[in-house]
């Protein structure tokens, strides 16, 4: 048999951009042509360019998406764990960044830019190129990028010069890791530094990386912590029950069990609301809510619970508080303005109100759903058991009662919202 000689890899273009430059920037032009030079690109990046050329993005078109609102962002800042790690990233890559002419920039896990800080001249150029709070850099927007191409990855990576796919960035250079969360593996976002082509630095991958698993490291100690101050909640309320029954954190992470077996975590449903639930692993299930997680019950023999009690305490401005009396005990927290404001607004129409409403009530102005949706969900975290939504109102069985100050022209005195002047209008004080 004829033997044939072995086929010759293609080498692949060193990563250096006084080495890359050129061979990546003739590489990329003739791949857009549909052909294939001696010299490949980095595998990666390789990878990458399929994808996006499948995409149909124009390498010609800079970079450009629809900004998401202040209230949007705000939003998603306050939904995911990185904010709580943001003083370490500024720390550790911020400062460096500013120090080397580059930004430092984290997006969540659709690639919308949440955070960027940095050297200021830097961060004024990358408006050119969409690269600011709000913008979209996946790659199906933003083509080959850091961002963008380790969202699709799952893993580390740096783009340089004309290893991005569309021309206007081959000004720049990127390198980008992935934070995922400890307590269930799952992508939390990237975290990125950006600067101008000529502060290329081989190091900077590894930078981030690093910086990336410090992140890590510390989300996992304050869980831990978080899981001990569970546990203390929980301990006197399983001595007081019988049956079966554990304490999971919001995310079903153990913190205490008693009457069977412990798991290490137990499936929660993406929308757990107090109340009975079947749960696939148990079955039947009575759950309450406990400050940072749940109180789970296996149904078989759980007696119902009394309904619970809720006093809206307007009386004090300065001490604006929900009290709040479940089957487990009474307990007490204070409100800010806006709380007091939308927990007024539902407490005067128990029938439910819907975001456009709400936000008519409270802003008057019905389009401020976005900032609706946000307070009530943080709202919601502390006052799930007593806090419905669709619409939101509160649940039924609980009987609300609000405490207003002895003159009614000191209900929330500091407010416009027009529940509480048209309340003032209605007592004659306005």
């Amino acid at each position: 048999m004829e033997s044939r000689p072995a086929a010759r890899k293609r080498p692949e273009i060193a990563s250096y951009p006084a080495v890359a430059g050129r061979p990546v920037h003739r590489a990329r032009e003739a791949r857009l042509a549909g052909e294939r030079t001696e010299t490949a690109p980095r595998a990666e990046i390789d990878a990458s360019w399929e994808r996006v050329l499948r995409s149909g993005i124009d390498p010609e078109q800079p970079p450009g998406s629809r900004l998401l609102d202040t209230d949007e962002i705000e939003h998603r800042r306050r939904g995911t764990a990185l904010g709580e790690v943001m003083p370490l990233l500024r720390e550790g890559l911020a400062t460096i960044a500013d120090a080397s002419q580059q930004i430092m920039v984290v997006t969540d896990t659709e690639g919308r830019v949440l955070w960027r800080q940095g050297h200021p001249a830097v961060m004024r150029r990358a408006e050119d190129i969409c690269l600011e709070e709000g913008a979209a850099w996946t790659e199906s927007a933003a083509g080959t990028n850091a961002i963008g191409t380790a969202l699709a990855t799952r893993t580390p990576v740096r783009v340089h010069s004309a290893e991005h796919f569309i021309r206007a960035l081959h000004d720049w250079t990127c390198a980008a890791a992935p934070v995922r969360d400890p307590r269930d593996g799952r992508l939390m976002g990237i975290v990125d530094i950006s600067g101008p082509a000529s502060t290329f630095h081989p190091a900077t991958l590894a930078l981030v990386g690093s910086v990336a698993a410090l992140a890590e490291g510390e989300l996992r100690s304050r869980h831990l912590v978080a899981i001990e101050r569970l546990r203390s909640v929980a301990a006197p309320i399983l001595c007081r029950l019988g049956g079966r029954a554990l304490v999971v954190d919001t995310h079903g992470r153990l913190a205490a069990v008693i009457g069977m077996p412990p798991v290490d975590r137990l499936p929660l449903p993406k929308s757990l609301e107090p109340g009975t639930v079947w749960l696939a692993s148990l079955g039947m299930c009575r759950v309450e809510p406990l400050p940072g997680g749940w109180l789970v019950q296996i149904a078989e023999g759980l007696h119902e619970r009394p309904p619970r009690r809720v006093v809206l305490d307007l009386s004090r401005e300065r001490e604006l508080a929900v009290h709040v009396a479940g089957p487990l005990g009474s307990w007490t927290r204070r409100l800010s303005p806006r709380h007091a404001e939308l927990l007024y607004a539902l407490a005067l129409h128990p029938q439910g109100r819907t975001a456009a409403e709400l936000a008519g009530d409270v802003f008057g102005d019905v389009t401020r759903t976005v900032t609706v949706r946000a307070e009530i969900s943080r709202m919601r975290r502390h006052l799930a058991e007593v806090l419905a939504h669709r619409p939101y109102r509160f649940r039924q069985g609980v009987e609300v009662d609000v405490v207003h100050p002895e003159v009614p022209a000191d209900l929330l005195p500091r407010s416009a919202a027009p529940v509480v002047l048209g309340a003032r209008r209605r007592t004659g004080t306005v």
